[in-house]
């Protein structure tokens, strides 16, 4: 059963913690997971929730640390010091570690590290913080199972016992050489089911995907969704392996760059809003989109201005005009937000831009005669016979050319290294209804000679 959290609850806990009730709150704490714990730390004042995080046990704080927001932990984490951080970061995985410790000033990251009792742990910190938090090398944790090559199965077994004190989950059990250089991997099945004098180079499989530290994360993320892998092994230039990708923190890469993805679609730039952003920052995060918006429809204006000779004449093509733009808007939409989701995935690129165009061309050319008629059809009931060749075509064109818009504009951006999500928002909706409006007014001149 999932835990909810109720204003009730969170009043129940603070009634607690201002009593000092640390028994009722132990006894509360364990039967809840980290996350649901976090999310409690969010509800209560900074010394309240310092106060239960104190109770609890340090590997758990650990986990209940790791799963807060950047921002919200950044603050929190502002009240303790070097000591007390240095008592969860001994609990945490590596790549959990560099994370927080990343986020505090040089002089406490300093601190805290000299502070570990654990200087394996340490070791792995400094040997992480060099990476780009972007690349694989800065998303990898030390923490992993490896073997060597002349290793019995026996003696693996052992070794493997050993090391698992380190690893929270064993994903895989990767063979190296004399100089850790990877070599393969073998799946705990093989090593249960084998002789016990059998040695590891009978047994393990050399094909193994692997990521080298300086590919970008993104890149991890899409071999890991391909292969459908928990774990990914990262090794330098030399091949020799420093350490793993899990899939908990591949989720976190693909999660942020969506949310980066559906605010560029809806023409918000920078970073990822939060809740307690400043109002100039969000502000700022949404204005260009804003004001790139308010010139179209301006120059949108201007174009119907230029055909006022002709709405004088035949008052009802005016009431066609939301039609045409709201139409070229949401059909550039969806084709940009399907070419920029098959970029993405590297879905279907094997397809060239012309075929691209032509199977786009069909779609927009069946959804436009369908809408044209539909359009065309409510002329006639509302008595305006001439105006249905107009709306019907108009509403062809402005749909094949949205289309077209869609396709071509993030294809365009991609190759030139452009983040192609941009162009899905207010800039494709602009563009439409500037053109969409244009070749409205110029099928009604042609066709009722205005």
């Amino acid at each position: 059963m999932t835990f909810e959290l109720t204003k009730e609850y969170v009043e129940h806990i603070q009634t607690a913690i201002d009593a000092h009730d640390d028994a009722t709150l132990r006894a509360e704490m364990e039967e809840l997971y980290p996350a649901d714990i976090s999310g409690i730390l969010y509800e209560l004042d900074t010394d309240a929730a310092r106060y239960l995080l104190a109770l609890l046990d340090k590997k758990v704080g650990s986990e209940i640390l790791t799963n807060l927001e950047v921002i919200d932990r950044r603050e929190f984490l502002q009240s303790f010091t070097s000591e007390e951080l240095a008592h969860y970061v001994d609990e945490m995985d590596s790549d959990d570690a560099v994370d927080l410790l990343n986020e505090q000033p040089i002089q406490t990251r300093e601190e805290v590290i000299a502070l570990l009792s654990d200087r394996e742990q340490a070791r792995f910190i400094l040997d992480l913080l060099h990476y780009d938090e972007d690349v694989a090398g800065g998303l990898m944790q030390k923490e992993l199972i490896k073997i060597n090559l002349n290793t019995t199965v026996n003696q693996c077994i052992e070794e493997i016992r050993q090391q698992a004190e380190n690893v929270e989950n064993v994903y895989s059990v990767y063979v190296i050489d004399d100089a850790d250089k990877l070599l393969g991997r073998v799946s705990l099945k093989k090593i249960v089911l084998a002789r016990k004098n059998a040695k590891i180079a009978d047994i393990y499989e050399e094909d193994v995907i692997f990521v080298e530290t300086y590919r970008p994360v993104q890149e991890v993320a899409e071999v890991m969704q391909r292969y459908d892998l928990d774990a990914v092994p990262v090794v330098n230039v030399q091949g020799r392996l420093l350490g793993q990708i899990t899939i908990d923190d591949v989720v976190d890469v693909i999660t942020e760059q969506a949310e980066l993805d559906i605010q560029a679609i809806t023409g918000i730039t920078g970073d990822v809003e939060e809740e307690d952003d400043t109002i100039w920052k969000l502000v700022g995060a949404r204005l260009p989109w804003l004001i790139a918006g308010a010139v179209g429809s301006l120059m949108a204006a201007t174009v119907i201005n230029n055909f006022n000779t002709q709405l004088s004449k035949i008052a009802a093509l005016a009431a066609f005009i939301p039609i045409i733009g709201s139409t070229g808007g949401n059909v550039g939409i969806q084709t940009a937000s399907l070419i920029v989701q098959g970029l993405a995935e590297k879905s279907g690129l094997s397809a060239t831009v012309g075929q691209r165009l032509a199977k786009m061309v069909l779609v927009a050319l069946v959804n436009g005669l369908i809408i044209g008629s539909l359009a065309g059809s409510y002329c006639l009931l509302i008595g305006e016979p001439r105006l249905v060749p107009v709306v019907s075509l108009a509403l062809l064109a402005v749909v094949l050319l949205a289309s077209f818009m869609g396709t071509i504009t993030p294809i365009a951006l991609n190759r030139f290294g452009i983040n192609p999500a941009i162009a899905s928002g207010p800039f494709i909706t602009t563009v439409n209804d500037l053109i969409g409006i244009g070749v409205y007014f110029l099928i009604a001149s042609l066709v009722l000679s205005i």
